[in-house]
């Protein structure tokens, strides 16, 4: 089994500064808090790193920033997908891959292929790939579920398929994956309120969005998980579970930016059409942290 996907990822957050440019400085010092703190892995330009608001000039400096930072210190997964296979094969193709150890490919969004269309559009990507691919199932984003046969299939016939980020926050599906995978293949939760369910289940972990706001607690849950402690785990879990309720309650990465806020290593500056957590939001997490 490939271990360098097992334990704490985490969705790293694009940090703006108050004009909207990307703050650099920020970013090297949540990537420090983060290695420092115990994750396992990195996740660079995902969902929640607003990647879709981000040029291409933009998302290279943050790859840099990134990599600079961790210096080698942990695996790194770039986000790479969309729902137009050329372009995402295109992209993949012009990508310097040194220092990358993975990509994460999002399901395809709005245009709701059919399965057989889903395995087409990732076979095209990991023929394409030179690295790693993880799966990136997110039907309340995507408005698409890919279904277990369509993630075992490709994992079978495809060597470079080596994980699944699930995050259709259904357990059922979960334990369906986690039952019937091939040996050696990973199924990351994609849902913090699922994470250590699913740990203990038999999941390789998480890359998670609060991880990287609260890392040392988080990422000693799931580790204590892949150890079948889930006494001491879900003392922890208990402890997280309003925050990471909080972080979702408006939208991502809104909360998280505002819990980063609170913390102090980032504004919560968001790009349109997501916008800041509101007040009411702020303050709640204002009353967790203290």
């Amino acid at each position: 089994m490939n271990n360098k996907f097992l334990g704490t990822g985490v969705a790293l957050v694009t940090p703006f500064n108050e004009d909207l440019s990307v703050d650099h400085n920020a970013l090297t010092n949540i990537v420090n808090f983060n290695i420092d703190n115990g994750v396992e892995y990195l996740v660079i330009c995902g969902t929640t790193g607003e990647s879709v608001t981000l040029t291409k000039q933009e998302k290279q400096d943050v790859i840099a920033t990134i990599s600079k930072a961790n210096n080698g210190r942990l695996p790194l997964v770039l986000g790479i997908g969309g729902n137009n296979t050329a372009l995402v094969v295109d992209e993949i193709k012009s990508t310097d891959f040194s220092g990358i150890d993975a990509i994460l490919s999002v399901s395809p969004y709005y245009n709701k292929p059919t399965q057989e269309g889903l395995y087409q559009h990732f076979k095209a990507i990991a023929e394409a790939c030179p690295v790693d691919v993880i799966l990136y199932n997110v039907p309340g984003r995507t408005a698409k579920n890919m279904e277990v046969e369509t993630t075992l299939r490709l994992a079978s016939d495809f060597d470079n398929v080596v994980a699944v980020k699930e995050a259709g926050n259904n357990m059922a599906q979960y334990l369906e994956l986690i039952k019937s995978k091939p040996e050696g293949f990973h199924v990351i939760s994609g849902d913090d309120d699922l994470a250590l369910g699913v740990t203990l289940a038999g999941g390789s972990g998480v890359i998670s969005v609060i991880g990287q706001a609260l890392p040392k607690d988080f990422s000693e849950m799931i580790r204590l998980g892949l150890k079948g402690n889930a006494k001491e785990a879900y003392k922890l879990h208990f402890k997280l579970m309003d925050v990471i309720g909080y972080i979702f309650e408006e939208n991502n990465p809104a909360g998280i930016k505002a819990v980063f806020e609170a913390l102090g290593l980032c504004a919560d500056s968001v790009r349109l059409p997501v916008v800041p957590a509101s007040t009411q939001l702020k303050e709640k997490i204002k009353a967790y942290l203290a």
